[in-house]
């Protein structure tokens, strides 16, 4: 019972859904599938660093590899007339070229905008993360963003934990700060939950966001045939 668990993966078949999806998958190709997918968030986190990314979901069939990315400054990726995201197609081609796959898919990407940048943990540590990479104080940083995040309707409460040389300290501490309510217990409260990390020249900062965005009480079957919709009106749109 002393064992922290993750407020994503806890609410995984309750008020979540995988961030990958494969459908008419080979289950001998298991392995195959875990290393490609994982080999494709670590690049995509590392070139789109700084940009906002709150989300990588990616959904996999027998000929076609899509992948959806969520973030608050979609012009950054798509770029001038969709070069950029052109370019970041062939590089994730190329990764995949790379890997020496039983059978190359074809790689789709689309990009979808964040409306409301506050209420994604990702995007709030990332936010905290570009402020200490610009040595400005942690105490500031937090306080500032915590009450940015609060000010959203939407947002119950947040709670943010930097850990490491804080300020350029000899000794590593842990500092935290906390808005409204966190109940990290209560598996319909709708929690996210990121971690980001500040490279600064004396050593990494980690940064751990909680953002709790109230209760929701639709049944687990209404909520799977509402994903279900989404899932068909998306297809539709695409073709």
């Amino acid at each position: 019972m002393t064992h922290v668990a993750h407020p994503y993966i806890q609410r995984i078949g309750v008020i979540r859904d995988w961030k990958s999806r494969w459908f008419a998958a080979d289950p001998k190709r298991y392995r195959e599938y875990i290393r490609t997918d994982g080999t494709v968030r670590a690049f995509l986190a590392k070139k789109l660093r700084g940009m906002h990314i709150a989300n990588v979901e990616i959904e996999r069939n027998e000929k076609v590899f899509r992948i959806i990315i969520s973030t608050s400054r979609p012009g950054l990726i798509i770029g001038r007339s969709g070069e950029g995201a052109t370019k970041l197609k062939k590089e994730i081609d190329m990764i995949l070229r790379t890997l020496k796959l039983t059978e190359k898919p074809e790689v789709k990407i689309d990009i979808e905008e964040v409306r409301s940048p506050e209420t994604s943990a990702s995007i709030v540590g990332q936010m905290v993360v570009e402020g200490l990479e610009k040595r400005m104080p942690f105490r500031r940083v937090m306080k500032q963003t915590a009450e940015k995040v609060m000010a959203n309707r939407d947002v119950k409460g947040i709670r943010i934990i930097s850990s490491g040389r804080l300020g350029g300290a000899e000794m590593a501490r842990k500092e935290e700060i906390k808005r409204g309510r966190i109940p990290l217990q209560t598996l319909r409260a709708d929690i996210d939950f990121a971690r980001e990390k500040a490279i600064l020249p004396y050593g990494s900062i980690g940064v751990k966001v909680w953002i709790y965005r109230g209760d929701i009480f639709t049944d687990r079957k209404a909520n799977a045939d509402e994903q279900a919709t989404a899932q068909e009106r998306r297809t539709r749109n695409r073709a």
